[in-house]
This record gives C-alpha cells, sequence and structure tokens, in this order.
C-alpha cells in the first residue's frame, strides 16, 4: 500500500512539471537562436548564411535532452517555486553555465563550429528565459492560492526588516489570508517609495486615512523591537478603527530575521499595559542559583510556575516543584522536562499547611534556597473562608520558615502583595502578617528571609483579564466593580526576573517592593479590551457596574505611609523602611489565631486586628460567593 502511494504521489509530481519541462525545451532552443540572432545583429539572412543556426538546431535534440537532465541535477524539478529566492536564481545560473560548455563541446565533437561570442551570449539567454519562466510560475501559484482563500485587506506597520519578512510571509505562504496593501512607518525617508512592490504610504498620524482610502480589514503591527511607549501609542490609532489588530510578539521570536505566519497573533492588552522589559543582573542571578537545591512552594500556580521557569534556566542543582493542586503540578513538570531535559526536577504534591508532609520534604532534600509563593490570593473569597486564608496563608507561611530555619536553609523569599498595605480584606491582612513572621524569624536565624511585594500580574489565575477576556467572548456584559477604581499591573515574568534579584540583593529581614509604573483604571483596561476584540464597548458589548466586592478598595498601596524607601542597584526595586513589633506579642497573637482559625471561629477577624493595627474589622459578607 505504501508503494502505490508513494507511485501515486510521484506521478502526480512528474503531472504538475510536465508543463514546465515542455517550456523549457522550448526556451533551450530558443535561447540557442536568440544568442546567434543578436550575433549577427538580427539580420536572419546573414545568419542562415553563416551555418551556424543550422549546426546548432541538428544538435538541438541531444542539447535540449543533456540540458534538461542538467536541470533535473541541479534540482531545478523538485524546488517549490512559488517560494523561489536567490537560491533558485544561483542554481538556475549555474545550470546554465554547465549547459554552455555541454553544448559547445558537444557541437566541437560533431565537428561543427559555432561563434566563440556564443558561449557568453546562449547562458545569459537561457538563464533569463528559464528564470522567467519561473517567475511566471510563481504568479500563477500565487494567484491560484489567493482565489482559493478569502483575502483581507491589509495594512502593515513597520517598513523594517521584521516587516519586510512579514510582507514576504504574506506574499509566499500557503497560510496567508492577508493581502497587504498599504504600508505605515514614521521613517519620513522611506514615505512614497515601495516594499515588495506596496506602497508606504505614510506614517502613524496617516493609519487613520489609509484604513478609509485602502479599504483595510485588518493591521499587522510589524516593529517587534519598539518599545512600550511607541507601541502604545501606535495602537491607540488603530483602535479607533474597526480593523483586526495583529502583531509580531517579540523581537526574541523572530530568529534570523525570519518571520512565520503562526508567529504573527492578534494584539492581547498585555501587549499595552506592561512596560519595557525589566533590566536584571542575569550573571548575579546565575551565581546566587546555579548548583542549588532550589524549593518552590506554590510552584504549579501563576507566580510559582514562572520561577520554575525563570530558575530553571539558571542551573540549579535540583528544582524541587510543591504543590497542592496537582493538574497545576503536572502541566509544568511536563513544560520544564521538555524545555530542560537535563534538568533534575522533583515535583511532589502537599500543603504547606501539613507540616509533616512539609517537614519530609525539607528532610529529604535540604533545599538551599526556598521561595515561598504558596497562597490562597482571591479577596471576596478570603472574606467569605477566613479561617482558610490564615490556615494556609498565615500558619503555611509559618511551618515553611520555621523548616527553613532547622534545615539550614540559605535564603527564604516571601512573594508578598499590595494586599498588605493598610489591608481592607482578610487576604490582605494575612499576608501583612506573613512578612511580619519571616522578619521575627530573620531575627534569630541564620537563613536569611526576606519578602517581595508586588501589585496585580497580568494574566495570573483568576485575574480580571481573564475574566473580561470570558465575558467578551460570551457576548457581555463586561463587570466592572466601579469606574474609579485602580489597579497597577505587571507581566508575570517581569514581575519574578524582579523577584530573583530582590532575592540576590537580600541581607535578611528586608521587604523589597517593586515599582509597578503607573496606575491603570479598570473601566480603560476594559474598554480597550473590547476595542481589542473588534467590538465597540457600550453598543457592541455592555459594561455593567457591579459595586465593590467584599474587601475590595479602590486603589491599592505599595507601602505604608511608616515605611519609607531605600533605593537598590535596581531602579524598579526598592527596600522598605523597617517596622518594629513585639516579637513574643506576635507568638501570644498568633497562638490565639490559631485556635480561632482551627475552630472557625468568628473572632478571626478581630485577631487579625490585633496583629495588623491598620486592618479594620468589616462585617462578614451575608451571602457566600462559593
Amino acid at each position: 500500500m505504501n508503494h502505490a502511494n508513494a507511485k501515486r504521489t510521484n506521478l502526480v509530481r512528474l503531472s504538475q512539471f510536465i508543463p514546465l519541462i515542455l517550456i523549457d525545451a522550448v526556451m533551450i532552443s530558443l535561447a540557442s537562436f536568440l544568442a546567434l540572432y543578436i550575433r549577427y545583429e538580427f539580420d536572419f539572412n546573414l545568419l542562415w548564411e553563416s551555418g551556424y543556426l543550422w549546426n546548432v538546431f541538428r544538435f538541438a535534440p541531444i542539447n535540449t535532452i543533456l540540458v534538461l537532465i542538467i536541470f533535473h541535477f541541479f534540482h531545478l524539478y523538485s524546488s517549490l517555486w512559488e517560494y523561489a529566492g536567490l537560491n533558485e536564481m544561483a542554481r538556475i545560473v549555474g545550470a546554465s553555465i554547465l549547459a554552455s560548455v555541454l553544448q559547445i563541446v558537444g557541437i566541437f565533437l560533431m565537428s561543427e563550429g559555432l561563434p566563440r561570442s556564443f558561449l557568453i551570449l546562449y547562458p545569459c539567454f537561457l538563464a533569463t528565459l528559464i528564470g522567467l519562466v519561473r517567475l511566471f510560475y510563481r504568479q500563477i501559484c500565487s494567484r491560484h492560492h489567493g482565489a482559493k482563500r478569502k483575502m483581507r485587506r491589509t495594512m502593515l506597520i513597520g517598513a523594517g526588516s521584521a516587516g519586510y519578512c512579514a510582507l514576504r510571509e504574506f506574499q509566499t505562504s500557503d497560510q496567508s489570508q492577508n493581502r497587504v496593501v498599504c504600508i505605515i512607518d514614521d521613517n519620513t525617508i522611506k514615505r512614497d517609495k515601495r516594499m515588495r512592490g506596496i506602497p508606504i504610504v505614510g506614517n502613524r498620524q496617516d493609519i487613520l486615512r489609509a484604513v478609509e482610502k485602502y479599504g483595510i480589514e485588518e493591521i499587522v503591527f510589524a516593529i517587534p523591537s519598539a518599545s512600550l511607549q511607541q507601541r502604545r501609542g501606535i495602537m491607540e490609532i488603530c483602535q479607533q478603527t474597526k480593523c483586526t489588530l495583529k502583531t509580531l510578539p517579540s523581537i526574541l521570536q523572530l530568529a534570523n530575521g525570519e518571520v512565520s505566519i503562526q508567529k504573527i497573533r492578534n494584539v492581547q492588552i498585555e501587549d499595552l499595559l506592561g512596560r519595557d522589559t525589566a533590566q536584571v543582573d542575569i550573571s548575579g542571578i546565575g551565581k546566587h542559583v546555579s548548583g542549588k537545591v532550589v524549593l518552590v512552594t506554590g510552584g504549579g500556580g501563576s507566580i510559582g510556575s514562572e520561577l520554575c521557569r525563570q530558575l530553571a534556566a539558571y542551573h540549579p542543582a535540583r528544582l524541587i516543584i510543591f504543590d497542592i493542586y496537582e493538574n497545576n503540578a503536572y502541566d509544568i513538570q511536563q513544560e520544564l522536562i521538555r524545555k530542560y531535559p537535563a534538568l533534575h526536577l522533583t515535583v511532589l504534591i502537599g500543603s504547606v499547611r501539613d507540616r509533616k508532609r512539609l517537614e519530609s520534604v525539607f528532610a529529604a532534600y535540604r533545599p538551599q534556597l526556598v521561595y515561598h509563593a504558596a497562597a490562597h490570593k482571591h479577596v471576596p473569597l478570603m472574606e467569605d473562608s477566613p479561617g482558610e486564608a490564615v490556615k494556609n496563608n498565615v500558619f503555611g507561611t509559618l511551618n515553611a520558615a520555621e523548616l527553613a530555619d532547622t534545615y539550614h536553609v540559605e535564603r527564604f523569599l516571601l512573594i508578598s502583595s499590595d494586599k498588605a498595605v493598610n489591608p481592607t480584606n482578610v487576604m490582605g491582612a494575612t499576608k501583612r502578617i506573613c512578612e511580619m513572621v519571616i522578619q521575627m524569624i530573620d531575627r534569630r536565624s541564620a537563613t536569611e528571609y526576606v519578602s517581595v511585594r508586588f501589585g496585580n500580574v497580568l494574566g495570573s489565575n483568576g485575574s480580571v483579564i481573564p475574566l473580561f477576556k470570558k465575558q467578551i467572548a460570551e457576548g457581555g456584559p463586561v463587570t466592572v466593580t466601579d469606574p474609579q477604581v485602580i489597579r497597577y499591573f505587571m507581566t508575570i515574568p517581569e514581575a519574578v526576573s524582579l523577584v530573583l534579584q530582590a532575592g540576590v540583593y537580600a541581607k535578611g529581614g528586608e521587604i523589597f517592593i517593586l515599582d509597578m509604573g503607573a496606575p491603570v483604571r479598570i473601566d480603560d483596561l476594559a474598554r480597550n479590551m473590547i476595542r481589542l476584540s473588534g467590538f465597540e464597548p457600550d453598543e457592541d458589548i455592555e459594561i455593567k457596574y457591579i459595586g465593590l466586592r467584599p474587601g475590595e478598595k479602590l486603589f491599592e498601596e505599595l507601602l505604608l505611609s511608616s515605611e519609607g524607601l531605600r533605593k537598590t542597584k535596581n531602579d524598579l526595586i526598592y527596600i522598605a523602611k523597617d517596622q518594629i513589633f513585639d516579637d513574643e506579642q506576635l507568638i501570644s497573637f498568633l497562638k490565639e489565631l490559631d485556635a480561632a482559625a482551627t475552630g472557625e471561629s468568628e473572632q478571626i477577624r478581630r485577631i487579625i486586628a490585633k496583629i495588623v493595627p491598620e486592618y479594620k474589622v468589616s462585617p462578614p459578607p451575608r451571602f457566600s460567593l462559593i
């Protein structure tokens, strides 16, 4: 069966190239005639009288067969000519030169003569004619493929190397559904010029005019090296159109200047909210992590899994992922196995609340670095279940931190939250207690304990962006708590890279604060996401204001007023001033809190307020969100 299929495939290929072979046969004889015709200055009578034309045509059958065989060995019948480039043209020239030499030798062996100029003119005409045939074949294929697909009229933004590669891919790829009709570039020198035949019609100020003039349906942003500010400025103009917006993700994803259709994707809100890539000391992080046994609690979560991805790149002696949720743990395990096959990876299921289970991990693997990312983080859910927030966040952290001291861990890093500052909810208050716990233990331990505090990360599990995407996909409404609510956002990779950098700076006891940039109004975020999805807010997709949820506030803070700030070597990382609290009193309060949480007492919030004076006790919610 396989043999029959192969035979059938070969027959199909042969049938596709028979017309090309027949045309080549004609072009071979035509090239010989033109070489002689020009030699005799377009005088056919003089050419006929010379006898050279007769010599060439007597040898023509043999010559045609020889040249076709040469073309076969130069792969001129096995190339995909719809994608032909310089390499294919070089093979045409080489084959033509060899064919010319063989023709001269053949005619000489037949004791016939040819003018000396024939050796130069014949390969030139042969290469030109064969090249034109391939070009014509390529145009026919391109139009044929385009006719089978509905092509979208497309504007390309960027006339640089990435834009050129994207345009070439659109014009030649079988998978392309884009017909680029105009190009935008801010470089005034390029205006009114053409790239691969497509006009460069202006700069960003001309986008709206060009969209209307050329009937644009889709805009592709092809400047992967642009800063976030540049990208945001252009995208804000593009969002005023009804066009679909797409982009090349990153300059790092362009290998050797090549662009594939698969890499061109829809513009996402993350492309506009983040900041330019944070600069970190890669060598410093490498020295800190390389060759160490590293434990990541909550390693399957949004932050924990990204910690594992970045830590794996620094060649730890062993990376241990510890998580209660097996599905997440399995996903990151399989990803790391594929990407880092040499990594010594251990994935363990368990809860930081289970001290015996956690101690078995410390005893078996003796981690040198611990990144503690395990926590309950959803504010409204923790308002309904404050005891669970206390058990997991506070006492899970206490378990991990005390075991780090017992087993002589070098450094313990807690992932904290901006909600720990002046908390209005149980989740934020428990994270503030976590910070206090590790500062207390740091004062009596040889292990260095630090916290890193930052705001929301883009696209994390259960965060607002995935929620909005789901609501838009369902046709709305998009629910916003309050039109005035603002939040800080940072991409997950950026936040984690800064966490790793902060771990290098740690001396013990610090609370590191990441610069989250400018705050974002959630209402503006929702409207931008709707526009990026091709809809108009309040017309196609309703925005519904539902009021602040239990424990939420209009804005988040990263710093307590009494803390102050100290700079580090990285402009995006600061250190909060130490706060003084009584360790013995904290231990006493923790005992009360443990008893209350274990017994599901209604006193949990009041005990939390004794530990964190900034937390104001609010009445428990009347209706469960679960």
